[in-house]
């Protein structure tokens, strides 16, 4: 049991943060943020683990570990894959761990077509719209989590 460990998964395109689009998703890099969270997590008496990757079955895979595993929570920012992924709709219904999902802009405020998550429905909650810092209120809804 990883009762004190947090995945930190990221899907397609995060790695491009800092260059991509910076006017919505902000100057900060994933190792900016990675770095930021360890810092955070120290303080506050948890281990993280960041991953990324631009395919979906490898966040499936991930979920699925952290399941098994037993960790405190998932924050999950799965990019895209938010608003069309079937599969990890049903990967985190399958585990007993609570996802947290996180995104760096507000989904609602743009385009249509990312008005709807298929994540939303079995998320223990979401955060949205304050860039890099989504992901420090995430790890501290975590850390709040009763196991």
């Amino acid at each position: 049991m990883s009762a004190n460990l947090v995945l930190v998964l990221n899907g397609p395109n995060l790695n491009l943060l800092g260059s991509r689009e910076p006017e919505i998703y902000g100057h900060d890099t994933l190792d900016t943020i990675a770095v930021m969270l360890e810092d955070q997590a120290t303080a506050l008496g948890l281990e993280i683990d960041l991953r990324q990757s631009n395919h979906e079955g490898h966040l499936v895979d991930w979920l699925h570990e952290a399941g098994s595993r037993r960790c405190r929570a998932v924050i999950l920012n799965a990019g895209a894959l938010t608003h069309t992924s079937i599969a990890l709709h049903d990967a985190i219904k399958a585990i007993p761990v609570p996802v947290i999902e996180v995104h760096l802009s507000n989904p609602q405020a743009r385009e249509p077509f990312r008005h709807h998550s298929t994540i939303s429905a079995v998320a223990r909650g979401s955060i949205c719209g304050f860039g890099a810092q989504s992901y420090a209120l995430a790890l501290d809804a975590a850390a709040r989590l009763r196991q």
